[in-house]
């Protein structure tokens, strides 16, 4: 299977415009990029963890081969505006400070279905981050950029979600386990994979590292660019793979606090 668009057909890349691409936004792209192309490191972990299901590991190998697509094309708009950016180094860097145990037959989640409530989480965070980015940028290259990996990774929750409908019939966990594996997988975007990519893709490898400062860095750029419509639909997928109605009371009313939360902690970073 082939991705859904090409980096070099699909992307207007001759309207690229230098004057609207602004520092932080850019340190941003850079970090995302050398998430992206990792995916195929998940994608073993993934194969391994469902081994004995070979259609979905042939849609996990699918999905690595769109994740990496979105981090060329990142990578390949970071180095238009910073020519001094160097993505195969910054990689190389990422992947050597920061590993993940892929050869795990079990899932770090206690059960496939919780695996699979994870990548849905993991895909609504990644959806939500590159609508965020699109609606935020002038940069009319980025921003179709964005746009394409957002409605990537909303199909790609499409998929997980399917099999992990599968998955539910066979080892029907209850909503409040599935709820604490999302839960616990949203607090994870407070480990070390984004902030050593932030890192990684800003300095010139001398610095050392920070988690905290850098974890600062990255959420000082990050939260500003969250709109109340953004948290909304990423909370009603979340609740919808948790197993509670997507749109119900519950919902609103942890939607209304973290939307609460988010500009809070926002104006708190930019202070």
């Amino acid at each position: 299977m082939s991705p859904h668009w090409s980096v070099d057909t699909d992307i207007p890349w001759d309207q690229l415009d230098l004057a609207k691409a602004d520092l932080k936004t850019l340190e941003l792209v850079k970090a995302a990029a050398l998430v992206e192309s990792n995916a195929s490191e998940y994608a073993e972990y993934l194969c391994n963890v469902f081994h004995d299901d070979p259609a979905f590991q042939q849609l996990a190998r699918h999905w690595a081969v769109e994740e990496v697509q979105h981090g060329v094309a990142l990578a390949r708009w970071a180095t238009l505006v910073d020519p001094t950016f160097d993505y195969a180094a910054r990689f190389a860097a990422f992947r050597e400070g920061y590993q993940i145990a892929i050869e795990s037959s079990e899932s770090i989640r206690g059960s496939r279905s919780g695996e699979l409530v994870a990548r849905c989480m993991v895909e609504v965070g990644t959806s939500s981050y590159y609508t965020a980015i699109a609606d935020a940028t002038e940069e009319p290259v980025l921003r179709e950029i964005c746009r394409r990996v957002a409605t990537d990774e909303w199909r790609h929750y499409a998929m997980f979600y399917k099999a992990l409908k599968r998955y539910l019939e066979l080892e029907r966990p209850n909503r409040l386990q599935r709820l604490k594996i999302a839960v616990g997988r949203a607090a994870e975007t407070e480990d070390d994979e984004l902030a050593y990519a932030f890192f990684a893709a800003n300095t010139d490898g001398l610095d050392v590292y920070d988690r905290r400062a850098a974890a600062r860095r990255y959420f000082e750029r990050t939260l500003p660019l969250y709109r109340p419509r953004h948290i909304e639909r990423a909370m009603a997928m979340i609740f919808k793979a948790a197993g509670f109605e997507p749109r119900g009371r519950v919902s609103r009313t942890v939607t209304r606090g973290l939307t609460y939360y988010v500009q809070r902690r926002a104006r708190r970073l930019a202070a």
